[in-house]
């Protein structure tokens, strides 16, 4: 409909008030655009997070195969990090892997599928162990950026499930909510991620603690802290569910 009426303008065939009425209805698109998309991805550095449920008999041996085999696979593109999920889902496995594009990904996939030394000395005895596996694909929001903590210690995942909209309906107060606890000093963020491939409107927020006790102190004084409170009672309108995860990494893994 607005093509059509631009075509007749260009033509002279309609009004000048119809114009004026043209360009609100524009600007009224333009604005609509702009409030569902939200800020541009510019970045195509994607992060694959995949978690693998193993047989609990098995944990112990998958763990060690994995620790002995995994150059193998390393070799071929980046990982941020390996963890055993300590509380929050037990016997499971998250990693995360770092891509500079969706064609990357493709590639080093069917590299991977070519590796003789791989598939003999790890996928084919590592699968029998795994029940279940789960992937998602997520960008590192626009005004994160990745950080290494300086020392070892655990890491704890934060999955914020946000009701339909996206960035551009709860990304203001989420950003605030997090920036208030970055500033605080109880825990240190490692990375925000929003899904792209996965369950959509959600958000997983990696942090990092020196130990289990430390993140539980830190919680307590934040819970207490009123500028806390009032970034995340902002924030909370928004969302539907979160889930905490636990994590260990594990003696491979490049985040400790």
């Amino acid at each position: 409909m607005i093509c059509l009426l631009r075509s007749l303008i260009l033509k002279g065939k309609i009004t000048s008030a119809v114009t004026s009425s043209w360009k609100g209805v524009a600007r009224g698109a333009q604005a609509q655009a702009t409030f569902a998309t939200g800020p541009r991805q510019e970045d195509t550095t994607l992060y694959e997070f995949r978690t693998y449920s193993i047989k609990p008999s098995m944990m112990g041996q998958f763990m060690q195969l994995t620790k002995d085999n995994f150059h193998l696979r390393t070799a071929h593109s980046e990982l941020v990090g390996y963890w055993t999920i300590e509380l929050g889902g037990l016997n499971k496995v998250f990693h995360i892997w770092k891509y500079d594009s969706f064609a990357h990904r493709s590639a080093i996939r069917a590299k991977l599928s070519q590796d003789k030394a791989w598939q003999e000395n790890y996928i084919s005895k590592a699968m029998p162990m795994v029940e279940k596996q789960d992937n998602e694909v997520a960008y590192l929001v626009p005004w994160c950026t990745l950080q290494k903590p300086e020392k070892e210690g655990v890491y704890e995942m934060v999955s914020f499930q946000f009701k339909p909209g996206g960035p551009a309906v709860w990304g203001k107060a989420f950003r605030a909510a997090i920036s208030t606890h970055v500033n605080t000093g109880y825990t240190k963020l490692v990375g925000v991620f929003n899904t792209e491939y996965g369950l959509l409107n959600q958000v997983h927020v990696l942090w990092w603690n020196e130990d289990p006790d430390a993140r539980a102190a830190g919680r307590h004084l934040a819970h207490e802290d009123a500028r806390v409170v009032a970034a995340v009672r902002e924030s909370v309108s928004f969302l539907d569910s979160q889930r905490n995860m636990l994590l260990v990494p594990a003696p491979f893994s490049p985040l400790k």
